[in-house]
């Protein structure tokens, strides 16, 4: 994103010549082992993504697996609250909503949203989510969708892989578990709103991923914000 001079106005009309503000908006969404978090720091430091720094910038990553609800460290996240913190959760939707639309024109790479949550409500909960309300409030400010993908027989190198730096070895030990919630969240994924493109990360580099990502949103008008007059959201959709 272009910064301004000490002595530049912030509503200077002098903005350099083929300046252009990028402010893409991405959610990455998959179940585990698929390298979501991986590309999003990637996505968030290209100079195609967000443009050509000089110095690292504090463009923001948030993410729907924060577990801020509670004390404990495994505590209640935006994906796997139970229904004692259903009401923070959906407020805490509806909050991050609201900050999107008041910075419509700056970056935000989500890793793991609202799909997520869908995801895991419906397999593990046996509870539902519409978040229709969120997508219908999300399309407006032209963020897109990302599916990482893995081809199935690929979960067990990818577990290995992890197996060498994870803190919690047992949650890869059932990959039937991981096979379940991809095939879920590509149902919730097909049936998003929001523009998608689904990224196959079994053999992909990170470079190659970040490349494909690139090229979609640059032919689709996704780096930069739609043309719309700023509205008042309502609070309590």
């Amino acid at each position: 994103m272009p910064l301004l001079n000490s002595e530049q106005s912030p509503d200077s009309s002098e903005v350099p010549p083929m300046v252009i503000k990028r402010s893409p908006k991405i959610i990455l969404e998959g179940t585990r082992l698929t390298g979501k978090t991986d590309l999003a720091f990637a996505l968030n430091e290209h100079p195609r993504i967000v443009g050509v720094r000089k110095y690292r910038y504090h463009s923001p990553i948030i993410s729907a697996e924060w577990n801020g609800f509670t004390r404990s460290t495994y505590g209640a996240s935006l994906i796997n609250f139970t229904p004692a913190y259903e009401e923070l959760a959906m407020e805490a939707y509806r909050t991050w909503a609201k900050l999107f639309e008041l910075y419509r024109y700056y970056s935000w790479i989500v890793d793991r949203f609202h799909i997520s949550t869908q995801a895991w409500q419906s397999i593990y909960a046996k509870r539902h989510y519409d978040f229709t309300w969120l997508e219908n409030r999300l399309v407006p400010l032209g963020f897109r969708l990302v599916f990482c993908w893995r081809r199935p027989d690929s979960f067990e190198k990818a577990r290995q892989r992890r197996l060498a730096i994870s803190s919690n070895p047992s949650q890869y030990e059932d990959l039937e578990i991981f096979l379940r919630e991809q095939e879920v969240v590509q149902e919730l994924f097909d049936r998003s709103l929001l523009p998608k493109m689904v990224v196959d990360v079994t053999d992909k580099s990170g470079d190659q991923m970040v490349t494909e990502v690139a090229d979609w949103l640059e032919a689709t008008g996704g780096l930069t914000v739609p043309d719309m007059e700023p509205t008042v959201a309502e609070e309590n959709l």
